[in-house]
């Protein structure tokens, strides 16, 4: 198919440089009369005929060549050949750099994936079916500009936000910094968001564009075949809701942000945990946190659902809790029958690993390698408080498939990558998957759901 596919574009590159050049003049030789005066070639049309010369036979031979590859391998490349763009982006600015990658993802010049997923790392959860449990976590694509470019690299799922209900700008740049040898960033961005409105509107026209395609390919596609993905695109869409800076209602910030978000997201999350925003950390205790709760998973129920039924309702909770803080919290997980938590949010503390650097100093949320140890201790409490009963995202300083798997093995039903992403690029998404399924396989598992909470049993 590939092969026939390069053959025809060429036949009509071909063609259209024929009839759009009219055929060369016809000389007599031999002739004994008065030579007829030769049309003049001017130099710019000689370099004309030898730049088109040039490029047919590029063409002629790089589609030769690529007819030769089979699909997989060439998309394997172009994941590859991103590694090339890396060290351009770590000289500039890191927010720049960041809003760049955004925008990159936004206008579909990133690689899509077209191999299909191991079949080893696929999985069910809430009733919905992911190709495969690895995550992009909110903070990358905060106002959902790049959903389709990001779910198209290969992701399971993507989550948006922090989105709040009023746009803001967040704290005064600079605001993110790089601990590059440490394979870290800080940041105190808090929650800059446009907010929900236009958020909506741009989740609004992605999820008719999905259902339009889904009608066009209803014909194409067999009731039985299985169908992965969300109301966003070929993965799922978690949406990831923050209180502004100035709100005094807490409560009616998120209650806001159900009503007008939910309809659109695949799950909804919490965000309680940002060090970002003054106050916010407050509300992941007992009491506090089983009040907002409650009000949230009211506001979504009583909303009107289909035969999917409303979203899954997630908390996000810091790694810097102590044993008192998991009690309550899981405890409110399981009385309120939480869909979920995600575990963990960014560290205000500051490993050992990165204390010798001059930016440790900085204020905000680590993020990276410095802070793997830390989320996976807290993961591994939280499934063990929680009995294995609610689903866990581990978050936090996965920068392989080894350790998303070791996440896994602690109780995390899924894993979600920032900071080795932002460092690593496309790339890193393949190969992390394809290390996963290997240590599935090495250690005898046949499914990511049987190996959930293995180190805990």
């Amino acid at each position: 198919m590939a092969a026939w596919s390069s053959r025809k574009l060429l036949r009509e590159i071909l063609l259209r440089r024929v009839a759009s050049n009219p055929p060369l003049p016809r000389f007599r030789c031999f002739s004994t009369s008065a030579p007829e005066s030769a049309p003049k070639i001017s130099h710019h049309s000689k370099k004309g005929r030898l730049l088109t010369g040039a490029t047919i036979g590029i063409v002629i031979a790089g589609g030769a060549y690529v007819s030769t590859v089979d699909e997989a391998t060439f998309c394997g490349w172009l994941f590859s050949a991103t590694k090339l763009v890396n060290p351009f982006f770590a000289l500039l600015d890191a927010e720049f750099a960041h809003t760049l990658a955004v925008s990159a993802a936004a206008r579909g010049w990133v690689p899509r994936e077209k191999r299909v997923d191991p079949p080893i790392i696929g999985l069910e959860v809430w009733g919905r079916k992911f190709s495969n449990p690895v995550g992009l976590a909110a903070g990358f694509d905060k106002n959902a500009e790049a959903v389709d470019g990001l779910l198209g690299m290969g992701f399971g799922f993507v989550e948006v936000g922090s989105v709040t209900p009023v746009p803001q700008d967040g704290n005064p740049k600079p605001r993110i910094f790089r601990l590059r040898q440490e394979g870290a960033i800080i940041n105190r961005c808090g929650f800059n968001s446009q907010g929900i409105v236009a958020v909506a509107k741009r989740l609004g026209a992605q999820h008719g564009k999905r259902k339009l395609d889904e009608t066009s390919s209803s014909s194409r596609t067999s009731n039985n075949d299985v169908k992965h993905g969300g109301k966003a695109g070929p993965g799922i869409l978690g949406v990831n809701l923050g209180k502004n800076k100035t709100s005094e209602d807490a409560a009616a910030d998120y209650v806001q942000g159900v009503h007008t978000l939910s309809q659109y997201a695949d799950y909804l999350v919490i965000n309680v945990s940002s060090p970002n925003t003054p106050g916010l950390r407050m509300l992941q205790g007992r009491k506090q946190l089983k009040d907002l709760v409650k009000k949230i998973q009211a506001a979504r129920d009583e909303m009107q659902w289909g035969d999917e039924g409303p979203p899954p309702l997630l908390v996000k909770i810091a790694p810097d809790l102590s044993k008192d803080d998991l009690e309550d919290i899981a405890a409110v997980a399981v009385a309120l029958n939480l869909d979920g938590l995600i575990i963990s949010n960014t560290t205000i503390s500051r490993p050992d690993t990165v204390s010798s650097n001059p930016l440790a100093s900085e204020a905000g949320g680590l993020s990276g390698k410095p802070l793997f140890d830390l989320s996976t201790n807290i993961l591994k409490q939280m499934y063990m408080l929680t009995r294995g009963k609610i689903p866990l995202i581990g978050c936090g300083g996965i920068s392989s498939g080894e350790d998303a798997y070791k996440k896994i093995r602690s109780g995390a039903t899924l894993v979600q990558l920032y900071t080795a992403f932002a460092y690593g690029g496309p790339a890193l998404i393949p190969q992390i998957k394809a290390e996963l399924a290997e240590c599935l396989e090495r250690d005898g598992f046949k499914s990511i759901l049987e190996a959930v909470g293995a180190d805990c049993r």
